[in-house]
Formats: structure tokens, C-alpha cells, sequence
């Protein structure tokens, strides 16, 4: 398999994430998306809507957008759910994610960093609230649960812990959500963790370098 990724995306890591879980080899492909990386011929064969992450299958299929990855490579394993509920409330989390976690908490970390965004501005406040919001389902969740869906970590766990866990990159305190705090512990412990996503560069400027962000 050949991950293509950037190190600073949540939604990558999610997918080394749950790579590093299920221990599937895979070679690493670093595409700068601030710097014209996903803008080239080869990578808009891959994906036309040039994001990251895109995963190279071993019998050569293409597969993109995070989550749908993320359930190709875990199904069949004991990070998918076996029980139809417990597999709707998995993808109940997916899409959550997807809709208010990383367009409040992943946007406002990576706008932040690039200075598009000032601490304390108005902008700012607007996706704090939203993040403040999508933070406190998660919190009041976990107040009863020791994960989000079963009695061990699932899918559910790594996809939304990725931009969870560097909340603090958003200017959100995570000491405020207690129930959360233990449950980024708990799956800081499970199998084949590993903690490799970076702080996005100093350097990144949003609009400046060729990317399709802006």
C-alpha cells in the first residue's frame, strides 16, 4: 500500500492511525499541500478534488477521503463492530467528525498557525464556539463510557481523537472536558498507538504558497 499524506493533517494521521493499529505495511508518500504538492498531473490522476489523504491499494485501487479509508482498512477487524448497531453508532461518530469537529476545531488549528486567524478575534470566537460545541457532545458521551462505542477502542476512537487531541493547537482547554482527557489516555494505551502527527509548520502561510486552500 502507498499512503499519500501530509504530515500535519489530522485526517491523515487518522489513517496512519489506524494503519499502525491493524500493523499493514505501507510505504509513505509526503505531498506538501501548501506548496503545490496535490496540484500536479500525477496527483489530480489520483484525486481531482486534490486532497489528502489518497491511499494506493495493493491490488491497485485508489481510495480517497479519510474515513471512507479508514472503513476499507477496518473492516473485518476488531476496530470495526460486528453488531449492526454498534456499527451505525461508529459511523454516527464518522460523520460527526467530518461535520463539526474538523471544520471548527481542524480549521481554526491550521488558521491559527498560518496567522490568518488572530487569537481572541471575532473570527476566532466564531470557531471556538462551534468547537466548544462539537467538544462538549463528545465530553457529556464519554461521561458514562470508557469509549465511544464498545468496551474497547473502534474505528469511532481514532477517527475522532486525530483532531481531538490537538484541540489545544485550536486555543481550546481541553482541562475543561475531564471525561474526554481520560478517554485521550485510554486510547493513547491501545494496541499500535502511535503519535506522529506534527504541529503544522511556522512557515505555512494560507493563500501564499500553490495550494487549493485559501
Amino acid at each position: 500500500m502507498r499512503l499519500h499524506d501530509y504530515p500535519s493533517s489530522g485526517n491523515c494521521y487518522k489513517v496512519r492511525l489506524a494503519l499502525a493499529q491493524l500493523d499493514i505495511p505501507y510505504e509513505r508518500a509526503n505531498v506538501d499541500i501548501f506548496d503545490g504538492g496535490t496540484l500536479t498531473e500525477e496527483f489530480g490522476a489520483l484525486n481531482p478534488a486534490r486532497t489528502t489523504p489518497v491511499l494506493e491499494t495493493d491490488d491497485g485501487m485508489v481510495l480517497v477521503e479519510s474515513n471512507a479509508i479508514i472503513v476499507y482498512l477496518t473492516e473485518g477487524t476488531d476496530l470495526w463492530p460486528e453488531h449492526p448497531i454498534e456499527r451505525a453508532q461508529a459511523l454516527r461518530w464518522l460523520f460527526y467528525e467530518q461535520a463539526e469537529i474538523v471544520p471548527s476545531i481542524g480549521s481554526l488549528r491550521v488558521r491559527l498557525a498560518a496567522g490568518v486567524i488572530e487569537p481572541g478575534s471575532s473570527a476566532a470566537k466564531r470557531f471556538k464556539a462551534v468547537g466548544r460545541a462539537a467538544l462538549t457532545v463528545v465530553e457529556e458521551h464519554l461521561r458514562e463510557r470508557t469509549f465511544l462505542v464498545a468496551d474497547r477502542g473502534t474505528v469511532a476512537d481514532l477517527c475522532v481523537y486525530a483532531y481531538v487531541n490537538v484541540a489545544g493547537e485550536a486555543d481550546l482547554d481541553l482541562s475543561e472536558y475531564p471525561a474526554i482527557g481520560d478517554w485521550l489516555a485510554r486510547v493513547e494505551t491501545t494496541p499500535g498507538f502511535v503519535d506522529d502527527l506534527v504541529a503544522i509548520p511556522a512557515e505555512t502561510r494560507l493563500g501564499v504558497g500553490r495550494s487549493i486552500y485559501g
